[in-house]
């Protein structure tokens, strides 16, 4: 059923690319954000309160996207596509690929790849970014995120950990866009029970119950160089619930997680593509099979929209 809705949407957004080959757009550039590793758009670790593609009031638009990100251990590879209507409402899916390298391996499971896909929604509900640029009023959002992981050969050491293979995040987010300074302002509130982001499941209830939603805060800044370059920080806190598991599992601290960041640079040569390049820092993935290494690397997106 998820690819079914994923196939449609994706479909959807092709007709509205054809579209928009004949009727433009008026979103100014940037605005909109880019794509997210969850298909929101936003930066590239968290969403914004933006609504994604170039469509304003009483248009509809669509994006697309392309996204590779390469730590010390890990390779993930993100595709995906939005539609934006009305400038009020988005519709959102990616699809993870996880490459595990050396830690399938080490788990005796060479050439593991964890598969996920992420249907999302999201509605504006208070305010303008554009046009309350000039007062206190933050652009708000609220969405939802429904995950789902693919059956793989890691599916015993979830079920061992008391961990689900799919779970749905909330999130509100506000946005303040201060058109006078070139800067974007953006925090975002996430109600979850994601394990690396969904990557190594939903909670876990080995030796005690961590199945209960947890807010995390996540953080963005962007400082307009140019009216087609941005560059900007974002910061992601990380649930670490399944450490407790792992240590019942004779694991130690082997399933610690920690925060996300990135420091970006987002290019947009025109209004119909974008090019973002970041320096991540994810901290420890799976540290028991990674020597507790630090997981930083790279960032590389490309999106078109219209």
């Amino acid at each position: 059923m998820t690819i079914k809705l994923a196939t449609s949407l994706i479909a959807a957004c092709a007709s509205v690319f054809c579209a928009g080959a004949q009727a433009d757009t008026g979103k100014l550039l940037l605005t909109g954000g880019v794509s997210t590793i969850e298909g929101a758009a936003g930066g590239g670790l968290t969403p914004w309160a933006v609504i994604g593609s170039n469509a304003t009031a009483g248009e509809t638009g669509a994006s697309a996207f392309l996204t590779n990100v390469g730590t010390k251990d890990y390779g993930l590879n993100i595709y995906g596509a939005a539609l934006g209507v009305d400038d009020r409402y988005e519709f959102s899916v990616a699809r993870q690929d996880l490459n595990t390298r050396g830690t399938g391996t080490a788990l005796g499971l060479p050439g593991l790849h964890l598969k996920q896909t992420i249907l999302g929604a999201k509605v504006r509900v208070l305010g303008d970014a554009v046009l309350d640029s000039d007062t206190l009023m933050p652009q708000v959002a609220v969405g939802v995120q429904y995950k789902t992981l693919a059956s793989t050969g890691f599916d015993a050491t979830l079920d061992a950990l008391g961990a689900k293979r799919s779970g749905t995040d909330f999130y509100v987010s506000a946005s303040k866009l201060l058109l006078g300074q070139s800067l974007l302002l953006n925090g975002t509130l996430r109600a979850t029970k994601a394990n690396q982001n969904g990557l190594l499941g939903f909670g876990a209830t080995l030796n005690g119950d961590e199945s209960r939603y947890r807010l995390q805060p996540e953080f963005s800044l962007a400082y307009l160089l140019s009216k087609n370059i941005a560059i900007g920080a974002e910061y992601r806190f990380m649930r670490n619930r399944l450490e407790t598991a792992g240590r019942a599992a004779n694991l130690g601290n082997g399933l610690r997680s920690e925060d996300w960041k990135d420091i970006f640079v987002a290019w947009a040569p025109n209004k119909n593509f974008s090019l973002t390049l970041a320096y991540v820092d994810l901290g420890v993935i799976v540290p028991a099979t990674t020597a507790s290494r630090k997981q930083t690397g790279y960032y590389l997106s490309a999106q078109l929209a219209f």
